[in-house]
């Protein structure tokens, strides 16, 4: 391939002085002078003012800087280049992506080319494919542009090569180990708009910034750093492509993230004579190929987890979410497995006086050293209820002030219906509240109606902070103990699409509000990647420890009271 100085090609000197239609009949076919044929256009005039290439199906020739190469065909099958001379408007971008796979293997970051092929909108992302030309034709350089979020669009700057000073959090690594992807965010973490005031869904999405790793490969072999939500990053550097809706920035530089969440060796202390918890357990079945565990080696290391975030918790009363419905089998196999680490007979599971239809339940397991159960175990038959809450009142050993745990796991966000007052109705609640509503009246009823003393409703209660059903328990008496005791950047106990929020609450009756004096939240599971759970289809082997770490996806809740009486 000819090679000449940048300087020496007729395109340095006016490159946009080529003809604005088709290639025919303006550029040499001359194939001992690639470089001597002229451009058709700067690169701004193909990515154009707007959304959308202006120039969609039309052959063009244009000239840019190589910043980035991702040609082989397990990366992105091409190269990005930019223009290093940029125009007057600041909406025209100066790069571009050329589709052009292992074709032209030649090319290198700094590599000064020309390239010829069809601008095209590939799903949104402006681009050259095919590319049926590139000339390698100097050296050059382009300095990447510092950058700031929020952003006011990125379309501006799509396939051009930036730099982002400020720091930015991870806000999501749910795909990290799939494909490769982290969510950035500017000013902190992100919030879901529904679990506290003042958080905006628009502005959410300018503070974000999707890194993805120029891989097409599903569970890459290498992955990018294993990062914890919270985590900082600073100084990251990448040309921003788009894809699956989404833009997307490739880096070109390693990111140095910083341990700004230190993982919590264990739950910060609570105040108390009496500890009591919630912990969503993620699909702990004991019957193998349902949900939960798929093989016998999944399931071990799944208990393995659960056991080790049991023994952090350390409460005297945990509530548990997602048991698998099968009378004492599951709960009693968790409950064995623990007192197996901790001692005989440290914890006793109660059975679910009627547990429902639905494949998991709540369950509740207690100290009998530490805690006495008043009258049995007693739930609700009400048909609003899919999966029945569990009522138990206890006393601290030796008697004392009585306290009432009402184990909750209402009705999910997800299996949408099409249609009617429980569908979406896109106020950020997702569908099924009216019966979440409808549930969280139910449980102020049973209160009232069975008069049950110190009553904590806990467990999942699948709504944030601020959504109707937690709005219906604090209109009927009841007190979030997180919101008053739990700082907000600290309360959140779920990850769910780059947002973080409360779904797992701990709401107190007055009576007993004065009794509580701290809870906290434990984070092992939120901010932890989905890649480092138990499961082995996709999860690199070496990431696995048989530690509290991605025990679930819900991190647990621990609440201190301080009772009189007892011992």
């Amino acid at each position: 391939m000819l090679v000449v100085a940048f300087a020496a090609s007729p395109a340095a000197a006016d490159p946009s002085a080529g003809p604005s239609g088709d290639l025919s009949g303006g550029l040499s076919s001359d194939p001992a002078a690639p470089c001597d044929t002229p451009v058709t256009h700067r690169v701004a005039q193909v990515q154009g003012a707007g959304d959308a290439t202006p120039l969609a199906g039309r052959t063009v020739r244009v000239e840019g800087v190589v910043t980035a190469d991702f040609q082989r065909s397990d990366q992105l099958s091409g190269f990005f280049l930019q223009d290093p001379r940029p125009d007057s408007d600041p909406l025209t971008s100066e790069g571009l992506f050329a589709y052009a796979r292992d074709t032209f293997k030649d090319v290198n970051v700094g590599d000064r080319v020309l390239v010829t092929g069809r601008a095209v909108e590939y799903n949104g992302w402006t681009e050259l494919s095919p590319v049926t030309a590139v000339d390698v034709c100097g050296t050059g350089s382009v300095a990447a542009q510092p950058y700031r979020l929020p952003s006011d669009g990125l379309e501006p700057v799509e396939n051009m090569l930036l730099t982002f000073p400020q720091p930015l959090t991870v806000s999501d690594h749910y795909n990290l180990g799939r494909y490769g992807e982290v969510t950035l965010s500017s000013q902190g973490r992100l919030f879901q708009p529904t679990d506290r005031p003042g958080v905006d869904a628009a502005r959410n999405a300018r503070r974000s910034l999707l890194v993805d790793d120029g891989s097409n490969r599903e569970n890459p072999a290498v992955l990018p750093p294993i990062v914890r939500g919270g985590d900082v990053a600073r100084g990251v550097t990448g040309v921003l492509g788009y894809g699956f809706g989404k833009y997307r920035l490739q880096p070109t530089e390693p990111i140095d993230y910083k341990d700004a969440n230190p993982r919590p060796p264990r739950p910060f202390p609570v105040i108390g004579n009496v500890k009591v918890a919630s912990f969503n357990t993620l699909n702990w079945f004991t019957t193998l190929g349902s949900r939960g565990a798929g093989n016998a080696e999944e399931q071990r290391r799944q208990l393995a987890k659960l056991v080790a975030a049991l023994k952090g918790i350390d409460a005297d009363a945990v509530a548990l979410m997602e048991v698998e419905n099968n009378g004492q089998t599951a709960l009693q196999a968790l409950v064995d497995a623990v007192n197996a680490e901790v001692g005989a007979g440290t914890y006793a599971a109660l059975a679910h006086p009627y547990p429902g239809t639905d494949a998991i339940q709540v369950g509740l397991i207690y100290k009998p050293a530490r805690l006495t159960p008043v009258g049995a175990p007693a739930a609700s038959e009400d048909p609003v209820f899919s999966r029945p809450p569990l009522i138990q009142t206890f006393r601290r050993a030796g008697g004392g002030q009585p306290f009432t745990l009402l184990v909750n796991h209402l009705k999910s966000k997800g299996s949408c219906p099409s249609g009617g007052p429980d569908a979406d109705q896109g106020d950020g609640q997702s569908c099924w509240n009216p019966t979440r509503v409808a549930q969280a009246k139910a449980l102020l009823g049973l209160i009232e109606e069975r008069d049950l003393p110190g009553p904590i409703v806990l467990g999942d209660l699948n709504a944030y902070g601020e959504e109707d059903p937690i709005g219906t328990l604090e209109a009927g008496g009841l007190t979030s103990v997180t919101k008053r005791f739990v700082p907000a950047h600290l309360r959140y106990s779920y990850l769910f699409d780059g947002l973080a929020g409360e779904l797992d609450h701990a709401m107190v009756g007055r009576q007993l509000l004065k009794r509580v004096t701290s809870a906290t939240i434990w984070h092992i599971n939120a901010d932890e990647p989905r890649v480092r759970d138990y499961n082995l289809e996709y999860n690199p082997p070496g990431l696995y420890r048989p530690d509290a770490y991605r025990s679930s996806d819900h991190d647990p809740l621990v609440i201190g009271l301080t009772l009189p009486g007892g011992r």
